[in-house]
């Protein structure tokens, strides 16, 4: 019962990252404050799911899942990088 409402708790709160992941990606003016928002938040987010569903896996499937929340947070913060980057470069030109 417990681990059913920690569970629920964590995948509640990483749907609540989301959602406000992607509420910043279209209110937020700039580029550089929409990347924010997306990675972080959709990092944040993924790592709550990943910690929710590891009530319900085995110990093979929750190292599984922590090892795509890692490949997704490498991936996160390189191509983040790589968009502010050119994003910076493209201002530079105008």
């Amino acid at each position: 019962m417990l681990g059913t409402l920690i569970s629920s708790g964590l995948l509640l709160a990483g749907l609540l990252f989301f959602i406000a992941g992607s509420v910043g990606m279209l209110r937020f003016p700039d580029s550089y404050s929409r990347l924010h928002a997306v990675t972080k938040a959709d990092s944040l987010g993924l790592g709550s799911v990943v910690a929710g569903l590891m009530f319900y896996c085995n110990w093979w499937q929750n190292l599984l899942m922590l090892l795509i929340w890692l490949l997704v947070l490498c991936s996160g913060t390189v191509s983040c990088q790589l968009l502010a980057r050119f994003c910076k470069t493209k201002q530079e030109q105008a």
